[in-house]
């Protein structure tokens, strides 16, 4: 006789690389994949502007650099792509295994808020939460209209 199961399926990062290329974002926080399409004219206009203005303060002080888009491995079941991403200069020797992927958390993340309650709910709870636990200093979220 069959147990009835009740464990949830669990994604990892090497589940993602059997996932086909066609333009959908994948993340996976704590095992569950989450799954978006490509972001809006808009919406990426506010990333790269909130990203433009990190770069102009960060260069001006010398301090570190932001990118857009950086995936973020912080673990096998926790693999994420903020839209914008800044972290010091120190830090970054830490955080860039020899691929040059992101591993730990950086100063400060940055997403713009997407239309629909899914992408409300991931951006305001889960990633936060994940967010929180990986030890992000600083977590923005910025609307794009």
């Amino acid at each position: 006789m069959n147990q009835p199961t009740t464990e949830s399926l669990r994604w990892t990062i090497a589940d993602l690389d059997l996932l086909p290329d066609n333009g959908t974002r994948y993340e996976i926080i704590d095992g569950e994949l989450f799954m978006t399409r490509a972001p809006r004219w808009k919406h990426q206009k506010v990333a790269l502007n909130n990203c433009a203005a990190l770069n102009n303060c960060a260069d001006t002080a010398k301090l570190g650099e932001a990118t857009t888009t950086p995936g973020i491995i912080f673990s096998e079941v926790d693999n994420v792509i903020p839209d914008v991403v800044w972290a010091s200069y120190v830090r970054l020797e830490t955080l860039l295994d020899a691929a040059e992927h992101l591993t730990g958390a950086p100063e400060l993340i940055v997403e713009v808020l997407s239309p629909g309650a899914d992408n409300e709910r991931r951006d305001r709870e889960v990633k936060l939460k994940l967010y929180a636990l990986q030890g992000v200093q600083e977590y923005w979220i910025v609307g794009a209209t």
